[in-house]
């Protein structure tokens, strides 16, 4: 892996784009760059189980064209370390040691996510660039790297020379003329990149749906600054570990109302150690101080910093609403301030955990009452800016949903990119690009895969569907005694329920099971009988009459 002796490739050699992540979707993030005997990477992240996905700890990628062609992987370029980008490396990297390649922030947050999971380097290199650095990768890519605005440091736009022409990936992106840490997105090289010809733009489109320009992130700062002066007691802010732009504001604030930080939570110490050794936060030195000693200061003298903005069950905001943070219990005077929108989905939850902390008596501040979060992402007016510097033959709208990626496509239609030059893909399709034409020419194994613990199933895995039928109907749990030489019942069967029926209802119904298992069972080959779906299936359907619900049905045979 890495730089290979450069072979000879055939002039009518399609450059190949395959995403294995990110579209139809948010998260995930994964595109594969293939030519000839050359594949580089894009991304490797990871996304956060959905509703329907119980006791899953996240989700990647289908890493099965990887493993098919091994032996074409040169590397991975990661535009910026957020986890929808990063996350997924530590799997990936098990089993496929390569180089990674990106901006210092994000390879040091990588360095670290490797080393907390145990993996070994042997065969992985990490190379950091900045902006205007290249790169080879195989004989086939080089790769530059573009500075844009997002809400971490270090973020990238990628250019990429193939053989066929240029790609140009633009991350995830915004432009902010005022950035809290470096300097605004360079649009200059983005319209020179334009005017050598740009084959193919892959532009992410997750705010697509935004019209205008999106606001600077030091207008949350404003907000810091104006919310802070006015509170009494301790500030408590909760906000996206990995947002260092946002953790600096606060920072700031804190120093202009003479407060001291504290930082609550393992991803917020893991992230701020890692930008603090980099120089992206300024603070004074006894700014920072243990969450173990507020007791040591009056409440007017202390902000926390905290994750669990999207109300995660065991994050450590969700553990002082609850009353069961170790260091810190909320009590009356506390404004706590949630910097974050919700993502879709979690709105019920955070809304529960702001409940919580209005009942333990804290003065609450979060996105319907105030801007205390802007988004790291484009909204129109950037995007149709990029296109219009960018001018490119193809698109390939990304990072996003169904939806955003059709709105993108028509925004691309309407900056004069002709329909048949755009395509809206799914994760595994194939889009194949010669110097004469491009097209959807095949599929790839691209499903989600979860991961539990330590095990691994796919989106369709049994386990999950058992899992929500569990959640939905319960169990029944049915006991037979039965003689180990005869094979014949020796004693009424015993019944049980977990979150089937209220306990009010568990007699009579359980009565009833008793007495269709006693009349349907066999008088010999009990075990054989009752392991049969059909013989199940009796027994859920007398449930499903009696109370509209088809429970999972366990049948436990003892033998004696």
């Amino acid at each position: 892996m890495g730089k290979t002796k450069k072979k000879t490739t055939p002039k009518n050699t399609p450059l190949r784009i395959i995403p294995l992540g990110g579209l139809c979707e948010i998260g995930k993030n994964m595109t594969a760059i293939e030519y000839g005997n050359d594949i580089v990477i894009i991304d490797c992240g990871m996304a956060f189980p959905e509703a329907n996905m119980p006791g899953v700890d996240c989700v990647i990628q289908d890493y099965t064209y990887i493993r098919d062609n091994i032996n074409k992987l040169r590397g991975i370029i990661v535009t910026h370390g957020h986890e929808d980008h990063i996350g997924g490396l530590p799997y990936f990297m098990r089993e496929f040691p390569c180089p990674i390649y990106g901006g210092k922030l994000a390879i040091e947050l990588v360095r670290h996510k490797l080393m907390e999971h145990g993996v070994s380097f042997n065969g992985i290199s990490l190379e950091a660039f900045r902006n205007g650095d290249r790169v080879l990768i195989g004989s086939s890519f080089e790769a530059e790297f573009i500075r844009v605005n997002h809400s971490i440091a270090d973020s990238y736009a990628i250019a990429i020379k193939t053989p066929v022409g240029t790609i140009l990936h633009s991350g995830d992106f915004k432009v902010d003329y005022t950035p809290i840490n470096g300097k605004p997105i360079d649009l200059q090289r983005f319209g020179q990149i334009g005017r050598d010809g740009v084959l193919l733009f892959m532009c992410e489109s997750t705010n697509i749906e935004i019209e205008g320009n999106s606001p600077s992130e030091r207008h949350v700062g404003e907000a810091f600054q104006r919310l802070f002066k006015d509170a009494n007691g301790r500030i408590i802010v909760a906000t996206f570990s990995s947002h260092v732009h946002r953790m600096q504001q606060i920072f700031t604030a804190a120093e202009k109302y003479d407060r001291h930080v504290c930082l609550s939570g393992r991803s917020m110490l893991n992230v701020f150690k890692v930008a603090n050794s980099l120089g992206y936060i300024e603070m004074k030195k006894d700014t920072l101080i243990d969450i173990g000693d507020i007791d040591n200061y009056d409440d007017d003298e202390i902000v926390i910093l905290t994750t669990g903005s999207q109300a995660e069950p065991m994050s450590a905001l969700s553990r002082m609403a609850y009353a069961s943070h170790k260091a810190v219990e909320i009590k009356e005077g506390d404004t706590v301030i949630i910097s974050a929108d919700p993502i879709p989905g979690n709105e019920r939850s955070i809304y529960n955990v702001i409940n919580e902390l209005y009942r333990q008596g804290a003065t609450v501040i979060y996105h319907s009452l105030e801007d205390v979060h802007v988004s790291g992402h484009a909204y129109r007016n950037e995007i149709k800016l990029l296109h219009s510097l960018i001018k490119p033959k193809y698109v390939m709208p990304v990072h996003g949903e169904y939806r955003m990626l059709y709105l993108h496509k028509q925004l691309a239609m309407s900056l004069g990119t002709p329909e048949e030059n755009i395509f809206v893909m799914n994760n595994g399709d194939v889009l194949s690009i010669t110097p004469e034409s491009a097209g959807i020419t095949e599929t790839v194994p691209a499903a989600a895969v979860l991961l539990d613990g330590n095990g691994v199933a796919d989106i369709n895995s049994r386990i999950l569907t058992d899992r929500l039928h569990l959640g939905e109907d319960g169990v029944i749990a049915i006991g037979l005694v039965i003689d180990e030489r005869t094979g014949e019942l020796l004693a009424p069967p015993v019944i049980s329920s977990i979150g089937f029926v209220f306990e009010e209802e568990k007699a009579e119904i359980h009565r009833e099971i008793l007495m269709k298992v006693v009349s349907t069972l066999p008088k010999r080959e009990i075990e054989s009988a009752v392991n049969k779906n059909a013989y199940r299936e009796q027994i859920r359907g007398l449930c499903f009459s009696k109370t509209r619900k088809r429970p999972l049905i366990l049948f436990n045979v003892t033998k004696i």
